[in-house]
């Protein structure tokens, strides 16, 4: 049971669209308060405390968002003329502004990803600058996990931030949907999905999490990391304008989806499999077999021009998609099995038509 009335929408925009739970919004109400900028909200350390024992570091810092755990993760690694190497389709590079050019003077490196979402080790290598006034100070190593809904394989994982290491960078990963990719990983492996998310986290140096994805709370991520580093982080966090006051209403929420909505992100994995399923075979339709809770699909052929009419027939059927660069379908804790039913009868619908 919700609070408020049932939105009339199918919305698989993004898994960002979720709507607190009724036990989300009773836990927020009860959470104890106090000023976060003095360091006295208690839930607001209950949340650090939590997520830096889950993910195995030495302390965590809420941050509003994850564009701001992002930028104050790469500030805290990184000075005035070091740049960090990126892939071109990370969040941290390609849709966050510029925010560490712009704001912290910090040169990213971009390379073109695999497949498989990767960075190449051979590419990777080659990027880092030598010791020489013509280049900027090579610096830190950015990874995204999940990248566009792909899991990076753990194996690379390890290699490429050994790599990292070896070569006298940092290692952080935007973990914005983490917990996305332990599920994967614990599926794949029949493992538990909590000690996935420490595994991956425990490759780098520090991770942001999001906890307003598919873990379903209204705001906020957290950056982790050893002790020196987040205080450089809360720093910098302090200038970009996070420093909230009774932050803990937040913090009680994201705390409560750590207990309670991350086991259930199988279901949205399942659902994303379900509706990828049910697109496959449709004429002018490649659909990309989702290996988590996002399903891109291609126009091809005659339908290549189609993809506005096809959001406009899906608005009108009151199901919400996306078609920045791709057709984008994301299933999350507001989305059912009926619901990803009359999706896939509204496409087959409109390409029947």
């Amino acid at each position: 049971m919700r609070t408020g009335p049932k939105s009339p929408f199918i919305d698989l925009r993004s898994d960002t669209v979720t709507q607190p739970t009724e036990a989300m919004r009773a836990a927020m109400m009860a959470a104890p308060l106090g000023d976060d900028v003095f360091g006295g909200d208690p839930s607001v350390n209950a949340l650090q405390e939590k997520i830096a024992g889950l993910l195995g570091f030495e302390a965590a810092l809420f941050v509003p968002t994850g564009t701001q755990s992002n930028l104050c993760a790469i500030l805290a690694h990184c000075g005035r003329g070091d740049e960090y190497i990126v892939g071109q389709q990370q969040h941290c590079y390609r849709w966050e502004g510029g925010g560490a050019a712009v704001l912290g003077s910090v040169q990213p490196q971009p390379i073109e990803h695999a497949q498989d979402g990767s960075l190449p080790l051979a590419r990777i290598a080659a990027e880092i600058k030598p010791d020489d006034a013509h280049f900027a100070r090579t610096r830190l190593l950015a990874l995204e996990n999940t990248l566009g809904g792909k899991r990076l394989p753990f194996d690379y994982l390890q290699a490429a931030t050994q790599l990292a290491a070896d070569k006298g960078l940092q290692r952080h990963l935007d973990g914005a949907r983490l917990f996305n990719a332990a599920t994967a990983q614990a599926e794949a492996l029949g493992t538990d999905v909590y000690a996935e998310a420490r595994r991956i986290a425990q490759c780098f140096d520090s991770v942001s999490v999001c906890f307003s994805k598919g873990l379903g709370a209204p705001v906020g991520s957290a950056l982790c990391g050893s002790r020196d580093f987040i205080a450089r982080a809360h720093r910098i966090r302090k200038m970009a304008g996070g420093g909230m006051r009774q932050a803990g209403l937040l913090a009680a929420a994201a705390s409560h989806a750590l207990d309670h909505h991350v086991r259930r992100l199988r279901e949205d994995h399942a659902l994303a499999r379900q509706l990828a399923e049910g697109l496959a075979g449709i004429p002018g339709l490649s659909v990309e077999a989702p290996q988590s809770n996002i399903v891109f699909v291609d126009l091809q052929g005659d339908a290549v021009d189609r993809g506005a009419q096809l959001l406009a027939h899906l608005q009108s059927q009151g199901i919400l998609a996306t078609g920045l660069y791709r057709l984008r379908f994301v299933t999350h804790l507001d989305v059912d099995a009926a619901g990803v039913a009359r999706a896939v009868a509204a496409i087959r619908a409109f390409f029947a038509g």
